[in-house]
C-alpha cells in the first residue's frame, strides 16, 4: 500500500493557527518576509511525511484560492525531499498539454524521477476564465473530451520521438520534446471521475483511479460496497484496452484511543466553514481506533486499493498519531 499525503495548501486544509497566520500573510503584499509561512508549514509537514516513511504526496491546484502555484510549490519540494514522489495537478484548458509536458519533464529530472501528474478536469469556471484567458467549457462531454485529448499529447511527447496531432483543442505539428523525461516510460497519470466518460478515459489513458464514494461517515457500508464493484467495473473497462489500473482513496483519517472518542472528533469538525470538504472525506470511514483504521485499510488493499491520500487535523498532530500508531499495525 502506497500512503499519501495531502501537502497542506491553505485551501486542501481545514484552519489551524499556523494557516490562519499563513493565509493572513498571503493576502497582504510584503507581508510574511523571509520565507512564506504558508510554504514552511507545507515543506516541513512533507519532509516530516517523508522521515516516516510516506510515499507520495499531493500537491493541489486552486488558482482562484489564496495558495501558492502548484507547479511553482513542486519544483521546491523536489530540490528539499530526497524520496517521496510529488504529484501536481493539472487542469486542462489553463495550461498546454505541451507546456506541462515540458514542465513534467523538467520536473521529473529535479527530483530524480519522482514526478507524477495529477489531471482534474476542473469544476470552477471562474479559474478558467481568469487564468484560462476564457477557456471555461460548460457542458461536461466537452470538457472531457478536452481531457482525453490532454492526456493524449502530453503522454506522446514524453514517449514519442515524433508527435503529430491535430485535434478539436490541440495542435502538434511533427514536433517533439527535446528535454526527455527520467522515468520511463513516463511519469505516472492519476486521476478522478465519478461520470462513464471519465472514467473511460482513465481506464484508456491514466495509471491510478481515485475512487469515488459518498459524504458522511455514516455512508462507509454503503460506500465499501460501491467502491469494491467500481473497482471491479473500472478492472472491466482497463481490461477491454488490454491495460491494469492502481486504485487510489481520498480520505481523512481520525485516529482516537476509543471509537466515541473518533466520533465525537468527527462530529465536531462540522463545526468550520470548510467541512463539506472534510465530511466528503470521511466516508471512506477512517475513523476509530488503531485498530480499526488498519482492518479498514486492509480491506480496501484486499479490494485492490494501492495508494491512500491522506489528510489530517491538525495536520501535524494527525500525521504523527498515524505514523505512531497505525503504520506500525500495517505493517
Amino acid at each position: 500500500m502506497k500512503l499519501g499525503l495531502w501537502a497542506p495548501l491553505p485551501h486542501t486544509i481545514l484552519p489551524e493557527p499556523a494557516i490562519v497566520a499563513a493565509l493572513q500573510d498571503l493576502g497582504v503584499a510584503g507581508q510574511g518576509l523571509p520565507t512564506d509561512r504558508s510554504f514552511r508549514f507545507l515543506a516541513e509537514t512533507v519532509c516530516r511525511a517523508e522521515e516516516l516513511g510516506f510515499d507520495i504526496t499531493l500537491v493541489a491546484e486552486r488558482l482562484v484560492a489564496r495558495d501558492l502555484e502548484a507547479w511553482v510549490v513542486s519544483s521546491a519540494l523536489a530540490v528539499l525531499t530526497n524520496r517521496i514522489q510529488i504529484m501536481t495537478a493539472v487542469h486542462p484548458g489553463i495550461v498546454t498539454p505541451q507546456m506541462v509536458a515540458k514542465m513534467g519533464a523538467s520536473l521529473d529530472r529535479l527530483s530524480g524521477g519522482r514526478f507524477a501528474v495529477n489531471v482534474v478536469p476542473g469544476r470552477r469556471a471562474e479559474e478558467f476564465e481568469l487564468f484560462g484567458n476564457g477557456s471555461w467549457i460548460g457542458d461536461t462531454t466537452r470538457r472531457y473530451t478536452r481531457m482525453d485529448e490532454f492526456i493524449s499529447v502530453m503522454t506522446a511527447l514524453w514517449t514519442q520521438d515524433k508527435v503529430d496531432h491535430e485535434g478539436e483543442f490541440y495542435t502538434v505539428r511533427e514536433s517533439s520534446l527535446a528535454t526527455r523525461v527520467m522515468t520511463r516510460p513516463r511519469p505516472p497519470v492519476y486521476a478522478a471521475s465519478g461520470s462513464d466518460a471519465g472514467k473511460d478515459i482513465i481506464a484508456r489513458r491514466c495509471d491510478t483511479w481515485f475512487v469515488s464514494h459518498e459524504p458522511g461517515l455514516e455512508a462507509y457500508a454503503s460506500n465499501l460496497r460501491s467502491i469494491a464493484a467500481d473497482i471491479e467495473d473500472m478492472q472491466r473497462r482497463a481490461g477491454g484496452h488490454g491495460r491494469t489500473l492502481g486504485y487510489g482513496i481520498s480520505t481523512h483519517v481520525i485516529c482516537a484511543d476509543t471509537a466515541d472518542e473518533a466520533d465525537e472528533i468527527a462530529a465536531s469538525l462540522r463545526a468550520y466553514p470548510e467541512a463539506n470538504v472534510v465530511l466528503k472525506a470521511l466516508g471512506a470511514g477512517l475513523v476509530g481506533t488503531p485498530a480499526t483504521i488498519a482492518e479498514r485499510i486492509g480491506r480496501y488493499a484486499d479490494m485492490g486499493v494501492n495508494c491512500l491520500m491522506l489528510q489530517f487535523h491538525p495536520m501535524r498532530e494527525g500525521l504523527e498519531t498515524f505514523a505512531t500508531k497505525v503504520m506500525p499495525l500495517l505493517r
